[in-house]
């Protein structure tokens, strides 16, 4: 029976894997799980990889350059539980042979919700009285702003944005989308140019793909032509974002706060000298944690290793012409 390196730690398991998961991937292979209780470098996954037919991997284990010159001779297939396989070199693997795969976005209503969570948290202060009240103080209420009439702009109408534009529009906002490779054509929903919704927003929700093209889309001068009143969310990827110019806004109240579930600090969570500010709400990188989008991911991979095993190429693939390690299953 083929072996699966499953890359998870023992707690990553829990949170993004699951039981079930693991259950059914059992039920197709052999599983080798990492008990080193940390996630795998270089030379831990050569290590660890040794007479493994594929990697089912987590976010934090990359696949870089001189891991697949290393590979096993057996290692056919590196899948990530995740749609970020950005720290996968897939040329690499594609010189090697072994195929990369990615999982699909099943975390689109757990990422719009606590999105819609950060607009009522920054535009009613729910964090900030919060805090002061856990700190002993006694909160002075302030004007706060309601979803209802509030413009929602969303830069990235993806799947994600899609959602979230819908629930806008529930919501009873105005509902404006900057994405230059679509065409919005829904009820309730305008389309503009990044720089109108950037200036029209009250709420600007950063949803855009990360690539070297998209680098600090959120700049000084994107900053600057928000309303001083209006809140910037960013939930896709700390690098669109340019973090001092952010910061910069801030401290001069070029506007109202901020919001992150993502940055540039390890593991793409928010930079600590941006999330600890009393005018940003900020989380761990969890708009995907719940156990319906965490299930939805491990399944894609573990619908992908059943196809492998049956001689099928699986949904996902990223470099499925180069993947001729897939011969030893048939392919």
């Amino acid at each position: 029976m083929p072996t699966v390196l499953l890359t998870h730690t023992h707690d990553m398991l829990a949170n993004y894997y699951g039981d079930r998961a693991l259950a059914a991937l059992r039920g197709l292979c052999d599983v080798r799980l990492n008990d080193t209780g940390k996630p795998l470098d270089t030379a831990a996954l050569v290590k660890l990889s040794q007479g493994c037919e594929i990697i089912v991997s987590d976010r934090l284990t990359a696949g870089p350059a001189d891991f697949f010159a290393q590979a096993p001779a057996s290692l056919a297939a590196f899948l990530r539980v995740a749609v970020d396989i950005r720290n996968i070199d897939v040329a690499a693997a594609s010189k090697a042979g072994i195929l990369v795969t990615h999982a699909t976005p099943g975390f689109l209503a757990s990422v719009a919700e606590q999105t819609i969570g950060f607009m009522v948290d920054l535009g009613r202060h729910v964090s900030r009285y919060t805090a002061e009240y856990r700190a002993g103080l006694d909160p002075q209420p302030v004007m706060g702003r309601q979803l209802a009439g509030a413009t929602l702009g969303i830069l990235g109408y993806g799947a994600i944005g899609e959602y979230l534009a819908r629930l806008g529009v529930v919501f009873g906002m105005k509902v404006m989308v900057s994405d230059p490779f679509k065409t919005v054509d829904e009820p309730g929903i305008t389309q503009g140019s990044f720089a109108d919704v950037v200036a029209a927003s009250d709420f600007l929700v950063c949803l855009v793909v990360a690539n070297e093209a998209t680098e600090n889309l959120m700049n000084a001068a994107a900053f600057a032509r928000m309303k001083k009143s209006a809140y910037f969310i960013n939930m896709s990827r700390g690098n669109l974002v340019d973090e001092k110019a952010l910061e910069d806004a801030l401290d001069r109240k070029l506007i109202a706060g901020a919001a992150m579930d993502v940055g540039r600090a390890p593991d793409q969570k928010p930079s600590l000298f941006l999330a600890r500010r009393p005018d940003v709400v900020a989380t761990p990188h969890t708009g995907g944690l719940t156990p319906d989008a965490a299930e939805h991911q491990a399944f894609d991979t573990v619908n992908q290793v059943r196809d492998i095993l049956a001689g099928k190429m699986p949904p996902g693939a990223a470099n499925s012409e180069a993947a001729h390690r897939l011969s030893m299953f048939g392919h």
